[in-house]
């Protein structure tokens, strides 16, 4: 889960049971980070990739960044 609208967050947080702690990282959140969830565990991220390299051109799902 990457940043959220405070109401996807409430029902997020309800589905899920993800406590005010763990809302944080999907609270006004910066690119490339969030949450995972692997089995019953909610595991915070950071994902930052250098965008000058031919790989982030590739992988982007950006509109206008990407390119074959």
């Amino acid at each position: 889960m990457l940043n959220q609208a405070a109401s996807d967050r409430q029902k997020l947080a309800n589905l899920l049971n993800i406590s005010r702690e763990q809302l944080s990282y999907i609270t006004n959140a910066d690119e490339g980070c969030g949450l995972i969830r692997y089995g019953s565990a909610l595991v915070p991220f950071v994902n930052k990739f250098p965008r000058k390299t031919r790989l982030y051109r590739l992988m982007t799902t950006k509109p206008g960044e990407e390119t074959l």
